[in-house]
Parts: C-alpha cells; sequence; structure tokens
C-alpha cells in the first residue's frame, strides 16, 4: 500500500464506524477516535482526539492548540457539573500525545519501515440499543488498515497480520486486562454516554418527522420510469426507508444515496428506482422513523418533471454527499491508535463516579 493512500483509508474507516448504525430502530453511541501523523503537513496537528454521541462531535483536542474544548453548547454543562473535568481531559490528551509518537516508532521499526508519512489509528465505543442490549468495539489501525481488533465475547484479540501477533500475545497475556476493556466497553462507556444524553437532551433526544417528496422522470431510451424518494429534516439519525413492490422489499433496479447531515442538525436520504410504467402503482417509497407516528408508503405518479430537472436532483444528492465526505477528510486528524502506560491502566477505574474520563480503553504499550 502506498503511504500517500493512508490518509483515504484512514476517512474509509471513520465513514464505515458511522455507517455501523445508520439504520433501524434508534439507539444511542459514544465513539471516540484517535489519530497519530508522523510527518503532518504544514498546519496539520501531529495528533488528533475527537468524541461523538449519537454521531454529533462533542470534544476534541488536537497537538497544535493543546487543549481539550467543547465542539457543543451542551458540554459546557461537564464543566460546570465537574471544574476539573477539561483540565484534566487535557493533561491525559498531553500524556497521550507523546505516547502516540513512541507507538509510530515501534510500529515503524516492527514494518522495518524508513522514515516517512506512517499513521497510527484507535477507535472504540458503545452503543445502548432500543431492546436494552449492549454493544462495544475497540480496534487499531497502522497505515490506514486494521491492525488489531478486541472480541470482547472472547476476551481475546484478533490479529490481523503478521506483526499484530506481537501485540495480541502481550495483551493477551496480561491478568485481567481484557476483562477491564470489557467492563469498560458495557458498564462505565455506557455511563458516560447516558451522562451525555442527559447534558444534551434537548438536541440528542428530540425527534423531528421526515418529510417526503417524490420526482420522477421517463426514459427517452425504453420509456421506463425512475423514481426518487427524498427524506429529509428528520432527527434521530435512524431511519427505515426502501421500496416495496406489493407490500414486500423490493431491491431490484434501486439505488441508495448517502445519509448526510443537514447544516441544522437534521438528516436527509434519497433512494430511487427503476419500472416499468405498466406496473406504476405495485410500487411504493415506505418510510418508518421515531418521529412519525405511523409508517409512510406513498405511491408513485405519473412522471411530470423534465429529464433535466431529476438530474439536477441527483447532482444535487451526490454534490451534497461529497460535501460531508469532505467534511469527514478535513476531520481527519481522526482514527488513531493509542497506547496508555501501565500506570495510567492501573489507575483507571470502571465505575463512573470514580473514573477521571470518559474515554478509557486499551493503554497498553503496542
Amino acid at each position: 500500500m502506498a503511504l500517500r493512500s493512508a490518509p483515504v483509508l484512514l476517512l474509509v474507516w471513520v465513514a464505515v464506524a458511522f455507517r455501523g448504525s445508520s439504520f433501524g430502530a434508534s439507539s444511542h453511541s459514544l465513539k471516540y477516535f484517535y489519530t497519530a501523523i508522523s510527518e503532518p503537513t504544514q498546519g496539520q496537528p501531529h495528533f488528533v482526539s475527537v468524541g461523538y454521541v449519537d454521531h454529533q462531535l462533542f470534544s476534541y483536542y488536537d497537538s497544535n492548540s493543546r487543549k481539550r474544548q467543547p465542539r457543543v453548547s451542551w458540554m459546557e454543562k461537564a464543566g460546570k457539573e465537574d471544574p476539573q473535568y477539561w483540565d484534566r481531559n487535557t493533561r491525559m490528551a498531553r500524556a497521550s500525545e507523546e505516547i502516540f509518537r513512541e507507538g509510530l516508532e515501534t510500529l515503524r521499526n516492527r514494518y522495518n519501515q524508513s522514515e516517512g508519512l506512517h499513521t497510527l489509528q484507535w477507535m472504540f465505543g458503545c452503543e445502548l440499543r432500543r431492546d436494552g442490549t449492549k454493544g462495544g468495539f475497540e480496534q487499531f489501525g497502522y497505515e490506514g488498515m486494521t491492525y488489531i481488533t478486541f472480541d470482547k465475547e472472547t476476551l481475546t484479540w484478533v490479529a490481523l497480520n503478521p506483526q499484530a501477533q506481537i501485540t495480541q500475545r502481550k495483551w493477551d497475556g496480561l491478568p485481567g486486562y481484557n476483562e477491564h476493556l470489557k467492563a469498560y466497553l458495557e458498564e462505565e462507556c455506557i455511563d458516560w454516554m447516558k451522562k451525555y444524553l442527559s447534558y444534551g437532551n434537548e438536541t440528542l433526544l428530540r425527534t423531528e418527522p421526515p418529510v417526503v417528496t417524490m420526482s420522477s422522470r421517463t426514459e427517452v431510451e425504453d420509456g421506463m420510469e425512475t423514481h426518487i424518494c427524498r427524506v429529509h429534516g428528520f432527527y434521530p439519525r435512524e431511519i427505515d426507508a426502501s421500496w416495496t413492490r406489493d407490500r414486500e422489499v423490493w431491491l431490484q433496479d434501486t439505488f441508495h444515496g448517502f445519509l448526510t447531515p443537514n447544516a441544522d442538525g437534521t438528516y436527509h436520504y434519497w433512494l430511487s428506482i427503476q419500472i416499468d410504467p405498466k406496473e406504476r402503482g405495485r410500487y411504493r417509497c415506505h418510510v418508518e422513523h421515531d418521529g412519525l407516528q405511523d409508517p409512510l408508503d406513498l405511491e408513485l405518479k405519473e412522471p411530470t418533471d423534465s429529464k433535466s430537472n431529476l438530474g439536477l436532483v441527483i447532482i444535487g444528492c451526490v454534490v451534497a454527499a461529497l460535501v460531508v465526505v469532505g467534511v469527514f477528510a478535513g476531520i481527519a486528524g481522526i482514527v488513531v491508535f493509542i497506547k496508555r502506560r501501565q500506570d495510567g491502566y492501573r489507575a483507571a477505574s470502571t465505575n463512573d463516579k470514580g473514573s477521571s474520563s470518559s474515554d478509557q480503553g486499551s493503554n497498553q504499550a503496542i
């Protein structure tokens, strides 16, 4: 893999992490992403650490500002409730920044690489689903590719390449270490997530129903019809939107756009289908969302929009998706490999009240 492609693969890694809970019943999540870069370009930080609650950026630190800061107004409540919250997390981030430099050097030597652009990555988090079940994940990456992942069900690490087997044997051999990580992901992380949800309840726990509109056109070449169902202005992010034929989900000749945010914090989504106009009455755009009392089933209408107008609709959706990708790329100091010294591990508490930080995943030397 070319080293210059690492930031692109890093972006893909982040996008996949967010896409995992895009659809279905509403749930809540707390996720952290860290990145260390050995030779950042001018102005780009060497180290970035960000936290997300329900896909909303709430906490940020980088090696340029060297200060952990809130990214939403409701996180100011954390400092009022605990006056040492931001100073404590700033000190931890600064310490981690130095440790990351050592981690980059360790893996560069392990892979027998020359100096240059290298990236270390870490991403972890937890999820509380509507049915009460809990999810948690933790994984590390090097050069934009997955390096090692934690299987909390078997309490073991899974190495993705021979170099990672060194780390796997080391971490699996630490008494109680993997049990500590499982407890964090299933207990402490969930407790912090609930705390942050209480801070931002007016924003994070609100519901806004989607506005659903339809547009269509007739293909000149073969007389087939293309219909687009646009779902706009909804919150929370989770939504179930699909085409149905005779009340059954229909995937043939369909295309799904990106689920992307609006400037006001709501989301939009679109999906299209190509059909024989003789069967138009059999199809519906089916939408389910927490903001709707009952599911919506919109029937297809005879095309009235011109081909050019529909093309503008498609182009607009694609441009919106690219803008979102650009936002992710701008964040992309993002996904990180972090290691913390063993004394930090001993000091970490699995009790929410006794914990010094909400982001306490793996902290052992790689």
